[in-house]
């Protein structure tokens, strides 16, 4: 059974099949089929580019989908094991996950950390029950640790600008500001992305935002199999300079892990923590790229994210193919 959890699963021979797979539907040269497969899509957080592109993705494979919004759609589920369900959780996520699995084919996951304890957090209960209950594939829609379907998309993006061969493209993938903390899936997936691709990867962050150290070293890892470098600075100049992709994230603070108000106090000191065309001109003619959604005036000034070197349209569009690729990967081709 084949599950799509994160891109770190898969070689980078596995992934450049996949884009090439979804370049191939973009440009109408494959139209492959799902006619009589079924897909699952279960929220349990909010999604603007996540559920409508799954949705299209599968509709226009001809196969089946039905969303459900945890907790709102269905019942409240109760993650933990062994507990006495006299609250108001009406369902064990292992049942749920049983009936579901007897329904789909796949099934595709959103489930954010919950941010109070990390050691909690990154062993992305949620996913995992799924994958141990259902007896279906299970597709990551981003969890506590991982954004591959995302990630998946950035790369072809990157590809489309920069050509299949990406061994030693300078890339900064450069910590930003933001009011909340948020999760740590998409930094996490673009920095393995990149490792598996051999770029040379410019991790720029203030103190305090280290990534977990076991992602920093899985990362490390698959550089040193694909050719890559990762260098980890506090510096722009040093962070920025002579890149081609630029790609802002914020993300919560291991240092101050379920200490949310401590953490937005600490972040008060932050505020040049944005991309703006002083850092973009560090760059070596560097494009813009980020997941959405962003903050404007907070993450990015307005100059840069409406300029012509800014990507991220084309990266929300490609979540769309990149998604058709590995639905057919996943549930294979109707006959």
């Amino acid at each position: 059974m084949k599950h799509f959890i994160t891109v770190s699963d898969y070689t980078q021979q596995e992934l450049n099949m996949l884009i090439s797979r979804a370049s191939e539907m973009k440009a109408k040269r494959a139209q492959p089929s799902l006619k009589g497969k079924n897909l699952v899509l279960l929220f349990f957080n909010s999604s603007l580019r996540t559920r409508t592109s799954f949705e299209l993705a599968m509709q226009q494979l001809e196969g089946n989908v039905v969303t459900l919004n945890a907790g709102g759609d269905t019942w409240k589920l109760e993650i933990e094991e062994g507990v006495v369900m006299d609250g108001d959780k009406a369902e064990h996520i292992k049942d749920a996950a049983r009936v579901l699995g007897r329904y789909a084919d796949a099934i595709g996951i959103r489930a954010f950390a919950k941010g109070n304890d990390w050691e909690e957090d990154k062993k992305d209960p949620i996913i995992d029950a799924f994958v141990r209950y259902s007896g279906a594939s299970v597709i990551n829609m981003e969890s506590s640790l991982y954004h591959p379907n995302q990630v998946l998309a950035d790369i072809m993006t990157i590809q489309e600008r920069y050509g299949k061969n990406l061994r030693g493209l300078p890339v900064t993938l450069t910590w930003a500001n933001h009011p909340n903390p948020l999760p740590m899936a998409v930094p996490n997936s673009f920095l393995l992305a990149c490792a598996i691709f051999g770029m040379d990867i410019r991790f720029v962050r203030p103190s305090g935002y280290d990534l977990d150290e076991d992602i920093m070293n899985r990362a490390h890892e698959l550089a040193g199999e694909s050719g890559g470098t990762i260098s980890v600075t506090d510096d722009f100049k040093e962070g920025f300079r002579g890149s081609k992709v630029v790609y802002p994230k914020s993300w919560g603070s291991l240092r101050f892990y379920g200490k949310k108000d401590e953490e937005r106090e600490y972040r008060k000191g932050l505020g040049r923590w944005m991309v703006d065309e002083e850092k973009m001109k560090l760059t070596d003619g560097a494009v813009f790229m980020h997941c959405l959604p962003v903050r404007r005036g907070v993450v990015v000034t307005d100059s840069v994210l409406d300029s012509e070197r800014c990507l991220t349209y084309e990266e929300a569009e490609n979540r769309l193919h990149a998604q058709k690729a590995v639905l057919t990967h996943i549930l294979g081709e109707a006959p």
